[in-house]
C-alpha cells in the first residue's frame, strides 16, 4: 500500500535500507523502535496488510500472536523490565503492528500507558540511540529471541513424544 508507512518500513527491509530492522519471522518483521526512552521498545509488523486480527485466517493469526509472544519473551529477557505494555493500536497506522514497551517502576510515570509521558520527553533526540548502541539493542534482542524460538521447538518435540 503506498500511502502506508508500515508498509513503507517493510519496503525499505526488503531493500535492505532499514537500520532498525532486527529480523524476520514466519507472519512478521521484528523491529526496534526509533526512540528507546524505554529502552528495548520493539515493533512486531505483521507481513499481512490487514487492519483487525480478525481479518487474519485462523492459522495465520495463532502464528502471529505465537511469534508477537516470543518476541516480547525476547525483549524481557533482554532488558529485565518489571512489566511489559503490549500495544495493537492502529488508530494512526492501521496496518497491524505491535508495540512492545519495557516498563520499569523506577520511570516517572511507570503506573500510567507510555503514552502519558510527554511527546518531547518520548521522542527526545537524546533517546534516539546512535548507530553503535542500536546494533547492541538489536543483538540483544535477536539473541534471546532465537533462545525463546528454539527453547519452544524443544518443549514442542517433548510434548509429541
Amino acid at each position: 500500500m503506498e500511502n502506508c508507512s508500515i508498509c513503507n518500513h517493510i519496503r525499505m527491509i526488503k531493500e535492505g535500507t532499514n537500520d532498525r530492522f532486527i529480523t524476520e519471522l514466519e507472519t512478521g518483521y521484528v523491529v526496534m523502535g526509533r526512540y528507546q526512552y524505554f529502552e528495548g521498545y520493539t515493533m512486531f509488523i505483521c507481513k499481512e496488510h490487514k487492519h483487525e486480527l480478525h481479518e487474519l485466517d485462523s492459522e495465520y493469526k495463532q502464528k502471529f500472536l505465537l511469534e508477537m509472544s516470543y518476541v516480547s519473551e525476547a525483549v524481557y529477557r533482554a532488558f529485565k523490565p518489571d512489566k511489559l505494555n503490549y500495544e495493537l493500536l492502529g488508530n494512526g497506522d492501521s496496518h497491524m503492528h505491535w508495540h512492545i514497551f519495557p516498563r520499569r517502576l523506577t520511570e516517572p510515570f511507570p503506573r500510567y500507558p507510555v503514552w502519558a509521558t510527554p511527546r518531547e520527553t518520548m521522542y527526545s533526540e537524546s533517546v534516539k540511540p546512535s548507530k553503535g548502541a542500536l546494533e547492541e539493542l538489536k543483538k540483544k534482542i535477536l539473541l534471546e529471541l532465537n533462545k525463546v524460538i528454539a527453547n519452544d521447538k524443544d518443549s514442542n518435540q517433548d510434548s509429541l513424544r
